[in-house]
């Protein structure tokens, strides 16, 4: 059985596909894995910050016109870089075990955040970032910086900021978490929606496709990743809006699991900044997971802060 799928061509995006697939083939030794790389809308233009040229959508629109023009079977995304809503006819099959959800600072002479010197330079484009870093430390200089995992660690090793910001889990699939110096820890920098998960699409009808992903399906990722969408849905959230959503899977004593689910939103110059936080049972469906996430979602649209709920 051959089977089709749909990458962006960037290393990081080309690593974390092809470990997947790899996974895939372990587990259903009688495929034949084609590749097909598509360049994004997303990656063409790297002299802009998304939240002026589109949103993160940018990057898997070609992806998916792919899979719905049967040119592929199966998308391998970051699910950060997904849109809350699908297209007509497609959807996420699989969901595997997440990567470290959380950010890193590669700051090469200065080692953590606190350690950066007064008015430091530090480098992201991405809006939740740039409110989380002047939230801990309102002297920095925050530096915009798109381009791939590389560039950006080239930018900062020729001294053009004194710090990045980056996602963990993307130097641990590149092979270079010893880059990072220091972990951000979500107290400091709540991770976006999905951040260190991937979400494997394809088409609704594609019944055999959506079989085979089945075995690389978890179960706890998957819950945690829809509550978090479920708050990005309610606060209807993109590139234009500073948004974090973390879920956890706890298991207290006794063994009575639940779910810990953290959000926050603010305007893009970090003010009016709201906070919130759910503790409930664990869901017992994803559909139940994404309405805790509206729920809280919700709370913060209306400018309440969440509550424990029961």
């Amino acid at each position: 059985m051959k089977l089709t799928y749909a990458t962006r061509r960037s290393a990081l995006a080309l690593a974390q596909c092809r470990a997947f697939v790899a996974r895939l083939k372990a587990a259903h030794p009688h495929l034949e894995m084609i590749e097909e790389q598509v360049v994004t809308t997303g990656d063409k233009i790297q002299d802009r910050p998304l939240s002026e040229v589109g949103g993160k959508g940018l990057f898997v629109k070609e992806i998916e016109e792919a899979l719905l023009e049967r040119r592929a079977d199966l998308a391998v995304h970051s699910i950060k870089d997904v849109p809350g809503v699908l297209p007509d006819g497609l959807f996420i099959a699989c969901i595997p075990t997440r990567e470290d959800a959380r950010d890193v600072l590669v700051a090469p002479k200065h080692g953590g955040l606190a350690s950066l010197p007064r008015g430091a330079k530090v480098g992201t484009s991405s809006l939740r970032r740039a409110v989380s870093l002047r939230a801990a430390r309102p002297d920095l200089v925050i530096v915009p910086m798109r381009g791939n995992v590389d560039t950006r660690l080239r930018k900062v090793d020729e001294g053009e900021c004194d710090a990045i910001v980056l996602a963990r889990a993307g130097l641990v699939r590149l092979g270079l978490e010893a880059r990072a110096t220091a972990v951000l820890e979500p107290e400091i920098s709540l991770p976006a929606v999905g951040q260190g998960a991937l979400g494997i699409e394809c088409r609704v009808d594609d019944a055999s496709t959506r079989a085979l992903l089945t075995a690389l399906h978890d179960e706890a990722t998957s819950r945690c990743v829809a509550a978090e969408r479920g708050v990005m849905v309610a606060l209807e959230g993109d590139c234009k809006t500073p948004l974090g959503a973390f879920g956890e899977r706890r298991v207290l004593e006794g063994g009575a699991i639940e779910l810990f689910l953290r959000a926050f939103i603010c305007d893009p110059d970090g003010s009016n900044l709201r906070r919130g936080d759910d503790t409930v049972a664990w869901p017992g469906s994803d559909d139940d997971a994404r309405v805790i996430g509206e729920r809280l979602g919700g709370k913060l649209k209306a400018g309440s802060r969440g509550s424990k709920l029961l």
